[in-house]
């Protein structure tokens, strides 16, 4: 079943036919982990599915443009990625850290703003704040730089943890002018004013964009979910992907019940990008 046979809505359908119209002016987002990269217990070991530069390859090309969104710093999903020095990605454009970083293909450069002073004192007084927790030695803090991710996927009770830890964490970001975003298995501190909408908003308002796809996986991608949404409401056609896993747990509701189509993971992403690649050509 081909990509306008899978989606579920008007609006979707819309979508699609914008960017099939108007891919000049089109713009292809995708978060990072869980949408190009399966999800791993070990961030650090993340790496995009390897259909990914393939399939980026021969559609980057064909649209306007190709952001990836993502938490992550800007330089390390770029080396995840595999984007680096890559024919045919030159004009692809990664916005780390919520858009706080931004690394363009072109120059292999990544330019930031200062750090926020907030995250350094919560990175001082985290390890004191976890080693009260009853399940401390499956819990594993993913150190961003601009943000510090609580992983609870390798406790045994990883939503009970989370949950137990999500009172004490907010108290501790919003004593340094920061706040926690959840997510799958993790609670994430950073800060306030700072997500993938506005990061998308600001990127489509440099290119004068027309249609838009937006695909992501977890809580954090609602935020460009709803600037897509925006764009539709105003009389431009967006597309909004939700990335399911494929380890049996089903997809982020808040997601898949917004999304105009939701496909099989990383692969099931590869697969849409080489889909629309052919029907651009």
């Amino acid at each position: 079943m081909g990509i306008a046979e899978q989606i579920t809505s008007q609006a979707g359908r819309a979508g699609l036919a914008g960017l099939l119209a108007d891919p000049r002016s089109a713009v292809v987002g995708l978060d990072f982990d869980g949408t190009l990269a399966p999800i791993v217990a070990d961030p650090a070991q993340a790496r995009a599915h390897p259909g990914v530069v393939t399939a980026l390859t021969a559609l980057a090309p064909l649209v306007g443009s190709v952001v990836i969104v993502t938490g992550r710093p800007a330089a390390t999903a770029a080396a995840y990625g595999g984007f680096a020095a890559t024919p045919g990605l030159e004009h692809l454009t990664v916005l780390g850290h919520y858009g706080a970083e931004r690394w363009d293909a072109s120059t292999g450069a990544v330019t930031a703003a200062p750090p926020p002073p907030g995250v350094a004192a919560v990175r001082g007084e985290l390890p004191l704040l976890l080693a009260e927790s009853a399940a401390a030695e499956g819990i594993w803090v993913e150190d961003k730089e601009r943000a510090l991710a609580v992983h609870t996927r390798r406790t045994a009770d990883p939503d009970g943890e989370l949950a137990r830890l999500r009172a004490p964490l907010v108290e501790l970001a919003r004593r340094h002018g920061l706040v926690v975003e959840p997510g799958r298995m993790v609670l994430e501190l950073r800060p306030p004013g700072v997500d993938k909408g506005v990061a998308l908003h600001r990127f489509l308002a440099e290119r004068d964009a027309g249609p838009v796809l937006f695909a992501g996986d977890d809580l954090g991608d609602l935020a460009a979910y709803e600037e897509v949404s925006r764009r539709r409401k105003q009389g431009r056609p967006g597309l909004l992907v939700c990335s399911g896993p494929v380890t049996g747990e089903p997809p982020v509701r808040e997601l898949a019940d917004r999304a105009d189509l939701v496909v099989a993971g990383p692969a099931g992403v590869v697969d849409l990008l080489d889909e629309l690649a052919h029907m651009l050509r």
